[in-house]
């Protein structure tokens, strides 16, 4: 067994591609205001179900090639044949507006005994997988490429503190926010906080081949959003809110497998409790996500099973479990025409470092504190958005988390129990709005 100071090495190395790390078009500096470029080149091994064993090469630049700007990458390759490589870009200023920036999120992967909630495994007749009352054994097992990329340009508004302030300087001391708050100094969106007007193109072919089923979908489009963002400290809020509508369009050209539309809110608050004698910081988060599909056409039944036309697949649409929410249920356990979602978490972070022991581990990974947070979640799919059958029969889990900030990234292992087991979510970033 891997001992706690190897898994979160471990995570650190594995997920530190997928963070936000410089978010908000925000530059991190000490106490003292100086500005610190940091580069990681780390080779590094590690074991699971996916790859069995594998070796791994990450490099990454936080601060280049703008202050506020990362880019980093990843690949990686198991003894189960498993093979990914990753690539991300954060908040690169594009040269011809002082207020647009690029997000670009790349990823080829070929994966091996991959679990998939979709129609074709025996012994489920009449149910329809990942359904809110479907079994939990109703999955296709089976080998598959994963492919996507995804190409963030968010415009900042002249509002609020966006106004003047286009990059964010947070002033930072042993991981908290000291001065530099980026919003919750007022609901007035004309007066706090960041607002921004986002459009992504993108593009995924997700393949799954396997002894029942076989599954081969390939989706491009466009995802529209506004976005408010009144949090204090983006990486790690203690006060104020944000705010996300979204609307994803697959027009079903080029060679898209169909065409449909998801339109999404999520709305996230944060309450400061203060600090006390053991603890440096306590917080509370809340969070409410859901999602409709209006595309999403039941056409009939055919040998038992809907025949379902202009639906997202599980990935971009209404659905529920893994990384993000209801963390104690495999990923993409559940999935519908309409979703909701709620989370309440106590965040805390205290005194103690344990980290501060070992200097020669410190100066690769520099944790500055570590965060404890139980947590609760309830959520439901369902075939309409109806609020009285969104709030019956909902499904909920319960768990414990332990999170790090590291070299200016949270880490984070999120382990929760359900009525179907429990499950580890492990990745980076605190789990609303990412």
């Amino acid at each position: 067994m891997i001992k706690a100071t190897g898994w979160i090495l471990l995570i650190l190395l594995c997920f530190l591609l997928k963070s936000p790390i410089a978010a908000a078009q925000s530059i991190f500096v000490g106490p003292d205001g100086k500005f610190e470029e940091k580069t990681l080149k780390v080779p590094y091994a590690f074991y699971n179900e996916a790859f069995g064993a594998a070796a791994a090469y990450a490099w990454g630049k936080v601060g280049y090639p703008q202050k506020q700007s990362a880019i980093m990458a990843t690949a990686m390759v198991g003894t189960k044949g498993s093979v990914m490589g990753f690539v991300i870009g954060r908040d690169l200023r594009l040269p011809w507006s002082d207020r647009l920036f690029f997000d670009p999120i790349a990823q080829v992967g070929y994966f091996k005994d991959a679990e998939s909630y979709i129609d074709g495994t025996p012994g489920f007749p009449g149910e329809r997988a990942g359904s809110n009352d479907s079994d939990k054994d109703n999955f296709v097992e089976g080998d598959g490429w994963d492919n996507f990329f995804r190409l963030r340009f968010k415009y900042l508004l002249p509002i609020g503190q966006g106004r003047e302030t286009i990059i964010n300087t947070y002033k930072i001391d042993r991981g908290l926010l000291k001065s530099g708050a980026s919003g919750a100094t007022s609901w007035n969106p004309l007066t706090s906080g960041r607002t921004y007007l986002e459009l992504l193109p993108f593009y995924r072919w997700q393949q799954i081949d396997g002894d029942d089923a076989e599954q081969d979908i390939k989706t491009n489009g466009m995802e529209f959003s506004l976005f408010r963002d009144n949090r204090d400290f983006v990486p790690n809020p203690s006060r104020g809110s944000a705010l996300r509508l979204d609307v994803t369009r697959d027009f079903g050209w080029f060679n898209s497998s169909d065409s449909w539309t998801v339109v999404q809110t999520e709305f996230d608050k944060y309450f400061s409790l203060g600090p006390t004698k053991t603890f440096r910081q306590r917080v509370i988060a809340f969070d409410f996500w859901t999602a409709y599909s209006p595309t999403w056409d039941v056409e009939g039944i055919v040998d038992g099973k809907e025949v379902i036309s202009n639906r997202p697949p599980a990935y971009a649409g209404a659905t529920l479990g893994g990384l993000w929410r209801l963390r104690g249920y495999p990923s993409q356990r559940f999935s519908d025409k309409a979703s909701i979602y709620y989370a309440l978490e106590y965040r805390m972070i205290p005194d103690w470092n344990p980290f501060n022991k070992w200097p020669w581990l410190q100066q690769y990974i520099g944790v500055e504190w570590l965060q404890f947070v139980p947590f609760v979640e309830i959520g439901r799919v369902a075939p309409s958005w109806n609020l009285n059958e969104l709030h019956t029969d909902m499904k909920w889990d319960a768990g414990l988390g332990l999170r790090l900030w590291a070299k200016g990234l949270v880490a984070r292992i999120d382990a929760a129990v359900s009525d179907e087991g429990a499950a580890v979510a492990m990745m980076v970033s605190q789990p609303f709005q990412f």
